[in-house]
């Protein structure tokens, strides 16, 4: 059964634990080392995200938990890494939204390079959505596993999308 319940009501119970700005401590993470995601096609992967999106492809080398698998890395900035592991032969299926797993990747970039991204998706036939919902320097699309990743030109740390 769905329980329906009122947005106002859920936030202000989940805000009690929002510290305001001037009281929050430093987080103690330095960033994202890398998000590890699985593609089926290494090529196709490759041509997307460095192509297409301009991400550095990086550093290629064999997965040490599966022989014959490959992990490799694009530089997505500020010292993170998009990182992605091929299985050949497992035979996964694809991509669900479910509890747990990846709405969608939200990646920041100048505005100069935003619209010169958003070229490179438009002169490759990728079917994208944005700018919508009030946010005006957004897009969203999928990769060639489907996995949405997000586009904008909005500054790291700052969630005043509107």
């Amino acid at each position: 059964m769905i329980e329906i319940t009122d947005f106002e009501e859920r936030k202000n119970a989940l805000h009690r634990h929002l510290i305001p700005a001037s009281e929050r401590p430093a987080s103690s993470a330095r960033g994202v080392h890398h998000i590890a995601m699985i593609c089926s096609n290494a090529e196709a992967t490759i041509a997307f995200y460095q192509g297409v999106l301009g991400f550095p492809l990086v550093e290629i080398f064999e997965n040490r938990d599966y022989d014959g698998s490959m992990h490799f890395f694009f530089d997505i900035g500020e010292g993170n890494l998009l990182a992605f592991f091929d299985f050949p032969g497992l035979g996964l299926g694809e991509i669900i939204e479910a509890h747990g797993g990846l709405q969608h990747l939200a990646i920041s970039m100048t505005p100069e390079n935003f619209e010169a991204a958003k070229l490179r998706v438009e002169a490759a036939g990728i079917e994208y959505r944005g700018p919508d919902l009030g946010v005006k320097n957004s897009i969203y699309m999928r990769d060639p596993d489907g996995i949405q990743i997000e586009i904008l030109s909005h500054p790291l740390l700052d969630t005043d999308f509107v």
